[in-house]
């Protein structure tokens, strides 16, 4: 199983190891108790945990990194019941949190998914982000450079020759 592969459906409790997905839904695994099932795209949202970000009191940052660093901590991980727990949790194992933003039930889940990603054995990989910007800094040759500036050069000149013809033109008539 990859981390890749795995979602959280709107509506239900836990992860699920999406298997394959249909025009009208999707087919998946429950890390919970291993049942396999058809969940309805018309009922449930889909939200794969690769995409998912937290709050962060600078940029939001991948759910995988609060992941790799929950399972980097030495601190027990709390009760799901107490909220008071895991906000304190959360505060020593992750502190650059925002937590006026991100809510208590929403570190619930954080524990839970945890949770079920070790029992399952699943290490959270942080997905590899495409950089637009390198693609628009890709250096052009000189050669392609002067190529095209004497191209434009030629083609203005050829346009200037071609309007100060007529003039000339009729001027001798």
């Amino acid at each position: 199983m990859e981390y890749n592969k795995l979602i959280a459906v709107s509506g239900m409790s836990g992860l699920f190891e999406l298997l394959t997905s249909k025009s009208d839904g999707a087919i998946a695994k429950s890390l919970e108790n291993n049942t396999t099932q058809f969940i309805s795209s018309r009922a449930h949202q889909f939200s794969h945990l690769e995409s998912i970000e937290v709050f962060t009191t600078h940029e939001n940052v991948f759910l995988a990194e609060v992941f790799i660093a929950m399972g980097g901590s030495k601190e027990a991980l709390p009760s799901e019941k107490e909220a008071k727990e895991i906000v304190a949790y959360f505060k020593k194992v992750y502190p650059k949190m925002d937590f006026d933003r991100v809510y208590a039930s929403d570190m619930k889940k954080m524990i839970k998914w945890f949770g079920q990603l070790k029992a399952a054995g699943v290490e959270p990989v942080l997905p590899e982000i495409e950089d637009d910007a390198a693609e628009d800094t890709t250096p052009v040759s000189a050669d392609t450079n002067s190529k095209q500036k004497t191209e434009i050069t030629a083609e203005a000149t050829t346009k200037e020759s071609t309007k100060a013809a007529p003039k000339k033109a009729a001027k001798k008539a």
